[in-house]
């Protein structure tokens, strides 16, 4: 069952992780590429505003982002923006997702995100720590897959294999961790069954698109190739 309360202490955790380690940073450094093409280390911390002031929208009842124009543009707008700003916006836009989740409601209901998806409104400070934790990661700025929380590195394991799911262009796939652990997926292509085995930060960076898969080892088959999220 997922523990909303618990998550949202964990993004708390999180966000300051993460505003610890860009204080380093300088306005040279920030705008500086991340790990992702074609965006900036400012473009990333832009996102992750931005992406605190969706989710107060769908916590809300209100669309997650105008529109994807908007959203684009938006963080094309706030990229270039020198490190004290970038910081302040993703402090307050955090405070205020955390206190907009802090009201009564309904954890049970149904909320809808971008591009039509649904989902349980539990979910939701879940689905802001993946933000968090993954964008971190992608600054380049020495925190690393291997540095996520076990805990999480588990639970994002199993949101993406829900994700690829019974998914037309993957296989079925089973993903086997070094320490026992197992999830299954994909199954919506003709071909396998794979097994594809690792450590739980390299299953991650697969499945997650942030690692080609190099260090893994695939009985059955090839690799699986994923599509993008």
């Amino acid at each position: 069952m997922t523990d909303h309360a618990h998550d949202l202490e964990a993004v708390r955790e999180a966000t300051d992780r993460l505003l610890s380690a860009t204080g380093k940073l300088d306005d040279t450094t920030v705008a500086e590429p991340s790990r992702l093409p074609g965006w900036s280390r400012g473009h990333v911390l832009a996102h992750l505003s931005r992406n605190a002031d969706a989710l107060v929208n769908v916590l809300q009842g209100r669309p997650m982002y105008a529109d994807s124009e908007t959203r684009e543009r938006d963080i094309e707008r706030d990229a270039p923006r020198p490190l004290a700003e970038q910081l302040a916006d993703v402090r307050e836009s955090a405070d205020l997702f955390l206190a907009a989740a802090a009201e009564p409601a309904d954890w049970s209901r149904t909320i809808t995100m971008r591009n039509g998806v649904t989902d349980s409104a539990s979910r939701v400070p879940f689905r802001r720590r993946i933000e968090v934790e993954l964008h971190h990661v992608d600054l380049g700025i020495g925190y690393e897959l291997e540095d996520l929380p076990d805990e999480f590195v588990a639970r994002e394991i199993d949101f993406l294999a829900e994700r690829f799911d019974g998914h037309p262009a993957v296989v079925s796939t089973s993903v086997a961790a070094d320490d026992g652990r197992l999830w299954t997926t994909g199954g919506g292509a003709e071909g396998g069954p794979v097994v594809v085995r690792g450590t739980a930060p390299a299953l991650l960076g697969w499945l997650s698109g942030r690692r080609d898969g190099s260090a893994l080892t695939v009985d059955g088959g090839h690799l699986p190739a994923l599509p993008p999220l």
